[in-house]
């Protein structure tokens, strides 16, 4: 009687496993979860990865590098909060420098982020003269690089509608940055912008590729808040056109290039 007893009574020896089991996934679910809230912890206070969409900081960027942006570089803030429209700034470190290449949140689409070189701070007096940045009255230091350097560079960003007969390349000195710019001879519309001095919070800021950049020149300034960190490294280049494989580029070489 008892023996029959126990056996009615008993635990199902199929339900050990089931619990085992549950006791697995769940566990799982847990690791996969918290290294998940690590890894968007991160992303949204010291380092996150960036596509480049458009051509507006060539020849500095290209279409279809990857990079990582240093977001702990002007301030660190409470995770998260910058998907709002007023993150919670922990540690403020100071404005970007003149010469930094920001990404920002666009100040007519905060959903959108922007890539561009800052070229004038708080109280900075910023002109365009011929093509030639005047800050505070000084022009920016450039000089032209030689023919073969800059059809080097064409030839590598691999886009026709730079025509090498037509593009002009420079070494700009912005503040602290050497780096490469361009524009083009046949466009004139942007070849001036009348003085105008930048507000307390804002930055004035271009794309290296002068006559194919839509900018502080067109949409105003940057309020200092939408800046998401500075550009540091490309860690990827690569684009890839389903419709045309000739359009589909990779370039390796660039792997590992150092913003400035």
């Amino acid at each position: 009687m008892s023996q029959s007893k126990e056996n009615t009574m008993g635990t199902s020896p199929s339900s050990a496993p089931n619990k085992s089991g549950f006791r697995y996934f769940l566990d799982q679910a847990v690791q996969l979860l918290g290294a998940l809230l690590i890894v968007f912890t991160i992303r949204s206070t010291i380092v996150e990865p960036f596509k480049i969409p458009s051509g507006s900081m060539i020849p500095t960027l290209y279409v279809g590098d990857f990079i990582f942006v240093n977001k702990f570089a002007y301030q660190l803030r409470v995770p998260f909060t910058e998907l709002f429209d007023n993150p919670i700034t922990i540690i403020d470190r100071g404005l970007p420098k003149r010469g930094d290449i920001i990404v920002f949140r666009y100040p007519r689409d905060t959903s959108i982020h922007y890539i561009k070189r800052v070229v004038g701070l708080p109280g900075d007096k910023i002109e365009v003269k011929d093509k030639v940045i005047y800050v505070n009255g000084e022009a920016t230091k450039s000089t032209e690089v030689t023919k073969l350097r800059e059809e080097t560079v064409l030839k590598d960003v691999g886009d026709n509608k730079y025509d090498p007969e037509y593009m002009r390349m420079y070494e700009e000195k912005l503040g602290d940055h050497e780096h490469l710019m361009m524009t083009d001879d046949r466009n004139d519309y942007i070849r001036n912008f009348d003085e105008i001095t930048v507000p307390p919070g804002r930055l004035f800021v271009m794309g290296d590729n002068r006559d194919f950049s839509n900018d502080s020149r067109f949409w105003g300034f940057v309020p200092v808040e939408n800046v998401a960190g500075k550009a540091m490294v490309i860690w990827l280049s690569m684009w890839l056109n389903f419709s045309d494989s000739s359009q589909t580029s990779f370039k390796p070489d660039r792997i590992g290039t150092v913003l400035r």
